[in-house]
């Protein structure tokens, strides 16, 4: 529950600090005094965004601090999980700066705003006229039936499965996709890899076939070529291999003569050597060359295959082309693994299926058996306050849908009258019937929930007299089991509270401020007598309520 309240520094809040204490407090004021900044101011506590209008004055910043007593509550858990201390007295401290900068402590550990929001779920109920009208939308119906069918774990199980279904189908349908478009595909890519492998393709053979088609396209060319080379070389008596073994002779007589002979004896030796070895070269070369048309014929088929190859791919080279034939060759085995993905994928789907069809049902028996008697408990409280012939009627059907908390469509009927046929509460229930509904369903939820603290927000809207007399009745024994607070404009609320704050403003100077103070007993009747009579408090009005309070 809250303890402790303090603000400064926010909207016509200077400064405030104000103690809480467990059961049932009333917060009254006029119009405008202030009510909505000190829920405004709390909400910030709790995680809401804010901005540079929350501040008074613009060159100090604000700070919003409330203190929590948790011990009985076991929020350890949520604690642990954030990397937060767990103090019993829980402090949750807010601090927005002049630069419009916004920060966030708990237990002095800083915090961002969705941890702040998600521990204040755990924290605090702050309801308003405006939750009221969420009273008809089938999400919060389903939100209260769950709570008393115990369904809550076994949605969060199933949310959390259904997040990995519908992430499971969404892969499945890219895949399928993926795999339309590649059985398109497949057909020609396997002609083409099909056409490159029975082309045995090797790297390099492309140069050696070229060289090979050049030598016997031009095979009688090269033969005279080298038949004349060698006829020169070795012509017994002109050849250059004769004349240079002539000069090698020629040279042995004077090398011992000089260093410069003997090494122009070396150098004819060497040259001696190479042109024999040149000469032996040309002979293999001669022995090897023959006339092959046939052969001719298939290198000129490859080589022509490979041209074509080459241009139908648009590449250059026989590697390039071996490089298309392996990825050619991994798309048809991506074909494969694409199959046994979708395959693996279907079966967890299946499995899903199964299990979310099983929790469905499970959550839909559950929530069966909870209708009568929530209807029950909302019937026994509405008579009391003054629909003694209230009627409800909550039929939920399941569907094949996979909806965010089961599979069940609910329809929420309600009749306020005898003889009237049965609408749907955001249809035929008024301001009033909406107010009181939705006192009883906090009041039932109550009892299933270890929320610490409800603030009711004006709940009393378009309720009077012995109507509001019975609500003020079911808040106080709310407050037996938790902490309540009700801001209100009735008296006979406002009479059963066990401590009364008043929200007043006043004009200091040019200011104007806000403040929120702790009622004395004397001052609590002035204030109720003021609430049944207005600003001129007469006799009647204070034995009013003097009689309220007793």
């Amino acid at each position: 529950m809250i303890t402790s309240l303090s603000i400064k520094n926010y909207a016509l809040i200077e400064k405030l600090s104000i103690d809480f204490s467990k059961g049932f407090s009333i917060i009254t004021g006029e119009t405008g005094a202030g009510k909505s900044i000190i829920l405004g101011a709390l909400g910030l506590v709790l995680g809401k965004r804010a901005d540079l209008t929350s501040l008074k004055n613009k060159e100090e910043k604000c700070i919003i601090e409330a203190h929590f007593e948790i011990s009985k509550y076991n929020l350890q858990p949520f604690f642990e999980s954030n990397d937060l201390d767990y103090e019993a007295d829980t402090i949750i401290r807010r601090e927005i700066l002049p630069s419009g900068k916004s920060r966030a402590f708990v237990n002095d550990s800083p915090v961002n705003l969705q941890e702040l929001q998600e521990l204040s779920l755990l924290l605090i109920d702050i309801h308003s006229q405006h939750q009221t009208q969420e009273l008809s939308e089938e999400k919060v119906q389903f939100e209260i039936i769950d709570a008393i069918a115990n369904n809550i774990d076994s949605i969060l199980e199933y949310q959390s499965l259904l997040k990995s279904y519908k992430s499971d189908k969404s892969k499945l349908n890219l895949l399928l996709k993926k795999q339309a478009e590649s059985y398109k595909e497949q057909e020609y890519n396997t002609f083409l890899l099909n056409e490159l492998v029975e082309s045995n393709l090797k790297s390099g053979e492309q140069e050696v076939l070229e060289s090979d088609y050049e030598k016997l396209n031009n095979v009688e060319i090269i033969k005279e070529s080298i038949d004349k080379s060698l006829a020169i070389a070795n012509e017994e008596q002109i050849g250059v291999m004769p004349n240079l073994k002539e000069i090698k002779v020629s040279l042995q007589k004077i090398a011992t003569y000089s260093t410069e002979y003997s090494s122009l004896l070396e150098r004819i030796t060497s040259l001696t050597i190479e042109f024999d070895d040149i000469s032996d070269e040309l002979n293999r070369c001669a022995d090897k060359l023959f006339n092959d048309p046939e052969q001719l014929e298939l290198i000129s088929q490859k080589l022509q295959l490979i041209y074509n190859l080459q241009k139908k791919h648009q590449v250059s080279t026989v590697d390039e082309l071996l490089e298309i034939q392996t990825k050619l060759e991994n798309s048809v085995l991506e074909l494969g693994n694409l199959e046994q993905e979708i395959a693996s994928l279907t079966n967890s789907i299946q499995e899903k299926t199964a299990t979310l069809d099983n929790l469905s049902k499970e959550i839909h028996d559950k929530r069966v058996k909870a209708v009568p008697v929530l209807s029950d408990q909302l019937v026994s409280i509405l008579e009391t306050l003054g629909m003694p012939n209230v009627r409800f009627k909550m039929d939920i059907n399941p569907t094949m849908t996979y909806f965010e908390n089961g599979k069940d469509e609910l329809q929420f009927l309600f009749s306020a009258n005898k003889g009237t046929d049965f609408g749907l509460l955001k249809k035929v229930a008024s301001g009033g019937e909406m107010s009181r509904i939705m006192l009883a369903v906090k009041a039932i939820l109550a009892q299933y929930s270890k929320l610490p603290t409800l603030i009711f927000d004006e709940i009393d809207s378009g309720v009077s007299g012995e109507i509001a007399n019975g609500m003020g009745e079911i808040m106080k024994e709310m407050s037996q089991t938790m902490q309540i607070f009700a801001i209100t404009h009735l008296p006979q609320i406002a009479a059963k509270g066990t401590a009364h704050f008043k929200v007043s403003k006043a004009t200091v100077g040019e200011d104007t401020l806000s403040e929120l103070r702790l009622l004395s007993n004397e001052e609590r009747v002035v204030e109720i007598a003021q609430m049944l009579s207005g600003t001129v408090v007469s006799d009647s009005a204070l034995n009013h309520a003097k009689a309220l309070l007793n």
